[in-house]
Parts: C-alpha cells; structure tokens; sequence
C-alpha cells in the first residue's frame, strides 16, 4: 500500500513522501490515526499546494535535531557495574542502561535513538551514536566503571 506521510516518522521517512508499507499497517495504523494517507492522485495535488507548509515543518524539525546535536556532542556519561575476573561485567550494559544515566543530566532522550550496535560486556571508555534525525547523530561517551 503506498501512502503519503503527514509527518515524520523515524521508521519510515520525513512529512511528505511518499512510501510503500504493508496493507494492514497503513490500513489499521498510519490511516486511523491520521499520520498517513493514500496515495492517490487527488491526494497528491492537495500535499502538492501544502508543499512550502512541509518544507517549514522539515526545517523546523532539523533546527531542532541540529540544537540538540550540539548539546549532545561531547556528553559524558558514567554507568558502574559489577565486574569479575578480566574486567568482564556481571551480566551487560544495555540501551535502557545509557539512557537512565543521561537521564540523571537532564539529558532526555528515547530508548529508539540510542544506536547501540551490541550489549557493552566490558569495562572501558565506549562511543555511542544517539539519531537524533535522519542523519544528524552525534556520538555520546559512555564510561564503564567497576562497582
């Protein structure tokens, strides 16, 4: 089913375009709660005319990803854990480990955006990518220190 986005979603693209995305999601999901409609040639004259409103909601949405890019970058964050022989960890640093530590800044940010490739087992200073947008992701420090 090919549907036109009404506003930005990370997992399928920005306000505006045009995407193909299986039946019973855009029929049960994306429709109903109007974040989505068909792309039909009546629909794409309608998003055509609200083409400049797009284009301010995009520009917005990347200042905004841009600012806290800017605060992001350079972030320091501290997690402790338990540890046995080899500097190994009891168990592993996890996403919702990294984000209730930049919690504790006043750094909020959602389990989704924290590109964590695979679980921290290890002691050791490790950089961490945050999306904040499509493709601004500046990069966090995560320390991990023995208990």
């Amino acid at each position: 089913m090919k549907v036109i986005l009404k506003e930005t979603i990370d997992t399928l693209g920005i306000i505006g375009s045009e995407v193909t995305v299986a039946n019973g999601y855009g029929r049960n999901y994306l429709l109903p709660q109007n974040k989505a409609v068909p792309a039909t040639p009546r629909y794409r004259k309608i998003l055509a005319l609200d083409k400049a409103k797009f284009e301010f909601q995009i520009a917005k949405e990347r200042k905004f990803a841009e600012e806290m890019a800017t605060r992001l970058e350079g972030v320091k964050c501290t997690i402790t854990a338990k540890v046995h022989e080899e500097n190994r960890l009891y168990g592993s640093v996890m996403v919702r480990e990294i984000v209730n530590a930049l919690a504790t800044q006043d750094i909020i940010v959602k389990k989704r955006m924290v590109l964590l490739s695979s679980p921290i087992k290890t002691l050791g200073i490790y950089k961490v990518p945050i999306r904040v947008y499509q493709d601004v992701e500046p990069e966090i420090e995560v320390e991990i220190i023995a208990e």
